[in-house]
C-alpha cells in the first residue's frame, strides 16, 4: 500500500531500531495529539511491526526494513523525531482529512 486516506487510519505505529527512547517520546506525543480520534498509536521495533498497522512512521534509514516487514502498511520515513514535516503531514491528514503517501527510498 503506498497511500491511505487520513480518515481510514486506525493504527499508527512508530517503529524504531536503536532503542534510544526518542521514538517512544514521539509515540507518546502522537498519542496526546490524536487522543480524541479513533486512532491507536503504538511503538514497536522495526522487526516486529504488527500486520494491522495502517501507517508506520520510522527514521528514513529504516524505511526499507519497515516496508519489508509491513508490506500492507504505508511507511513514512522522517529525519527528525520532533518537528519533522513528514510527521506533521500524517497528523494533519488524520485530523483534517487528506492522503498520507508513503515515502520511497532513504
Amino acid at each position: 500500500m503506498s497511500s491511505i486516506e487520513g480518515e481510514r487510519i486506525r493504527k499508527l505505529v512508530v517503529a524504531c531500531d536503536a532503542g534510544m527512547g526518542s521514538s517512544v517520546m514521539l509515540a507518546g506525543q502522537l498519542r496526546r495529539e490524536l487522543r480524541k480520534l479513533p486512532v491507536t498509536v503504538e511503538h514497536h521495533p522495526v522487526a516486529a511491526i504488527p500486520p494491522d498497522a495502517d501507517v508506520v512512521l520510522c527514521q528514513a534509514g529504516l524505511a526499507e526494513r519497515a516496508r519489508a516487514g509491513a508490506p500492507g502498511s504505508v511507511v513514512v520515513g522522517f529525519r527528525m523525531f520532533l518537528g519533522d514535516p513528514a510527521v506533521a503531514r500524517v497528523v494533519a491528514a488524520v485530523k483534517q482529512g487528506g492522503v498520507v503517501v508513503g515515502t520511497t527510498g532513504n
